[in-house]
């Protein structure tokens, strides 16, 4: 129930934000536009629901693309596109910055994980060793598993298209594989 209230409270939010941020402008200014983000991605990098991603420590490369996707519609969200479309074209890579320059949320209890899953080799390629990302790709390793599943489903299914090699690799996983993957990854 909880996650078909966010898009009318972000609704909310945005309208009833809107006049208070408009005038913000420099560096307080991006901060004082992201602190709406903090009311789904948490207010200390710990996401307020498991299929809303981490974006503290991500990398700003990917920070800077999503926004942009969101905010022209490669990438469409009731919730997200809205919020890109408070920034300006000039303000998505301070905001990303911003965003890539806190620290990743530490884990509050230690995880085991399993060996890794066939085919996650294939990740490794754009993610990087221990899949804390780097140019182009995002950060993987401590997502949760919700989120890292649904985001694998959105590519396979052709839903998410703002990536067409994720969409071919992850239509060459199987569910059950993808799930494996996920959950491995969470577990980082």
């Amino acid at each position: 129930m909880g996650n078909n209230l966010c898009p009318v409270i972000i609704s909310a939010l945005i309208v009833l934000a809107a006049p208070l941020i408009a005038p913000a402008n420099g560096a307080e200014g991006i901060e004082a536009k992201l602190q709406i983000c903090g009311t789904c991605h948490g207010q200390n990098g710990e996401p307020i629901n498991a299929t809303t991603p981490i974006i503290w420590g991500q990398t700003e490369y990917f920070l800077v693309k999503q926004l942009h996707d969101y905010k022209v519609r490669d990438r469409d969200s009731n919730v997200m596109s809205p919020m890109a479309d408070m920034l300006t074209q000039q303000e998505l890579r301070p905001a990303a910055a911003y965003f890539a320059k806190k620290s990743w949320p530490a884990r509050r209890t230690a995880v085991a994980t399993a060996s890794p899953p066939a085919g996650l080799e294939r990740c490794q390629i754009c993610h990087q060793q221990g899949f804390v990302g780097a140019l182009p790709a995002p950060r993987l390793a401590g997502q949760s598993y919700e989120y890292l599943l649904e985001a694998m489903r959105a590519f396979a299914d052709g839903q998410r298209t703002n990536n067409v090699d994720m969409v071919r690799i992850m239509q060459d996983f199987s569910p059950a594989e993808r799930e494996a993957i996920a959950r491995y990854l969470s577990g980082l």
